[in-house]
């Protein structure tokens, strides 16, 4: 029986991971929440049962196996050292760790091996979704052919940014409706009805610091021997969901069909109808990234390609927390359980 902390409990990221935890081999562990002093009282339900938000004292990580970090950077920064000190394993969600000495960058399900992960990693960053989403479909693409170039323009919600900018979001939209002024706190500029490539001077979210992050962990997943990826990332006005239209050119020619072969299998939905477009709300709740095919006919031959595009949709809630808790699963070699006779 393992004791689970997390903190940031009350966030977007904290209730999915919630979620993900009571349907994991994980479900029947000790759960006890953290967050921010406001927080502090409220009432959250842990599968069957309901647990109060605690605020995060001197002893709060005691006898804790597996530490989330889901809430703001912030709270990361400041109480995941506090976290190690305690034996706690740390696994940081946020992203905010992932510059720091000896914290490594993880997806386990993309078959990444975790031999690098012993006693002395202080903590593990599960990687990005846009990431673990890029490197998967690059890697499917791989089997049919090598690439030559990939480019990937990423549509991010305003879940990315946590739940105040899904309330400006909101907000923003009721008002412009309404020939209201538009709060601006989060975005410093018009996100309601509108696509951004980069925020106003005052605003809280960063698109470059997302942009900066995600190429980081893709690289790390790569071990910068993956294909070289270029990568935009564009706000757009919806709540969930990443969406990504990736262009690639290939060595040479393939078959449409060998193409289609490589790209489905495990965590990829192949959608081939025109009718059933890959779209931020077909995949929420999912648990995989689903993808169009679109190919450029070489002349007359209809049948081979060497560029292709590819529209594909996840989201980026449910990967995240997916994927943490599928490397809190694989760090258990880590924590051995039960008495030494």
């Amino acid at each position: 029986m393992y004791k689970i902390a997390i903190a940031g409990a009350s966030s977007l990221l904290g209730r999915e991971l919630k979620d993900v935890l009571a349907d994991s081999p994980l479900a029947a562990c000790e759960i006890v929440l953290f967050d921010e002093e406001e927080t502090r009282g409220q009432l959250e339900q842990v599968g069957d049962e309901v647990a109060v938000i605690q605020s995060i004292g001197v002893d709060a990580f005691d006898r804790v196996d597996f530490t989330f970090f889901c809430g703001s950077e912030a709270l990361t920064r400041h109480h995941w050292q506090q976290a190690v000190r305690s034996g706690s394993t740390v696994l940081d969600l946020t992203g905010a760790l992932d510059q720091e000495t000896g914290v490594l960058v993880r997806a386990s399900w993309l078959g990444a091996e975790t031999s690098a992960v012993d006693l002395f990693t202080p903590a593990v960053v599960p990687a990005h979704p846009a990431a673990v989403a890029l490197v998967l479909l690059l890697r499917r693409v791989q089997q049919a052919a090598p690439i030559r170039f990939a480019a990937a323009t990423v549509l991010a919600p305003s879940s990315e940014f946590g739940r105040a900018a899904m309330d400006e979001l909101h907000r923003q939209t009721v008002n412009l409706l309404n020939f209201q002024s538009l709060p601006r706190a989060i975005y410093d500029a018009q996100a309601a009805f509108n696509l951004l490539c980069g925020m106003g001077e005052e605003a809280r979210a960063s698109l470059s610091t997302l942009e900066d992050r995600i190429r980081r962990h893709y690289e790390a997943l790569t071990g910068g021997c993956g294909s070289s990826l270029a990568v935009q990332i564009v706000h757009a006005p919806v709540f969930h969901g990443l969406t990504f239209s990736i262009a690639i050119e290939l060595d040479h020619p393939v078959e449409n069909a060998s193409l289609e072969e490589a790209l489905a299998g495990e965590r990829v939905e192949l959608v081939l109808e025109d009718t059933d477009s890959p779209s931020n709300l077909a995949i929420t709740g999912q648990d995989e990234v689903h993808v169009r095919l679109r190919t450029e006919p070489l002349g007359r031959n209809t049948n081979q390609a060497q560029r292709l595009w590819l529209w594909a949709a996840a989201d980026n809630l449910r990967l995240n927390a997916q994927n943490a808790v599928q490397c809190a699963l694989d760090l258990r070699r880590l924590r051995p359980q039960g008495t030494v006779q």
